[in-house]
């Protein structure tokens, strides 16, 4: 037996992400956003109300980065994403943030989110608060690359959303492998 719920906003897994950006004077701000991924091959959509003032910034620099929130980070992650910039102009160095200027775009990276998606803005929807932009770059810190020189997920310790419980959740244990697996069945 199944149990119905109607319309909601759950689908697991749901990335944390911090997105980053500068404002007209370079001062950098940074929101938590759950609603959001991989769009194609190199563009990520994220859905962002318009009266954030990340979003705002993103819409008068037509740039911004976003990090993959952390274990390690996850109580900073949270207060970025319950303090509005508005309100707090030095919120990132009260969660303990620190960032540099990305190599490729006009955009923050922040130092303690080992991960980041260098992003030019290609399109909002105010109406949907759907955020486009394509992928630049994307730098990590070498302490999170495996032999392969690639990102390892368990250094990485990327933060998933609970929509259903509001809860931070660690990823999981490998279960398989991807676009392999599956041939036992052919």
């Amino acid at each position: 037996m199944r149990k119905n719920f109607g319309t909601k906003t759950w689908l697991y897994p749901m990335p944390v992400f911090i997105v980053a950006a500068y404002d007209a004077e370079g001062k950098p701000n940074a929101m938590n956003a759950a609603w959001g991924g991989i769009y194609t091959d190199n563009m990520v959509g994220i859905c962002l109300a318009e009266e954030h003032k990340t979003t705002q910034n993103i819409l008068s620099t037509k740039a911004f980065t976003v990090s993959m929130g952390t274990v390690e980070q996850h109580v900073a992650c949270d207060y970025v994403g319950i303090v509005s910039g508005n309100d707090e102009p030095d919120k990132l160095a009260k969660a303990g943030f620190h960032v540099v200027k990305s190599e490729f775009v006009h955009a923050p990276v922040i130092e303690e989110l080992p991960m980041t998606l260098e992003c030019e803005l290609v399109s909002y929807d105010a109406e949907t608060c759907y955020l486009v932009g394509r992928i630049v770059n994307i730098s990590a810190d070498e302490h999170i690359l495996g032999e392969d020189g690639k990102i390892d997920v368990a250094k990485l310790n990327p933060i998933l959303y609970d929509p259903i419980r509001h809860d931070y959740r660690a990823m999981g244990e490998k279960v398989g492998k991807a676009f392999s697996d599956g041939r036992a069945l052919k």
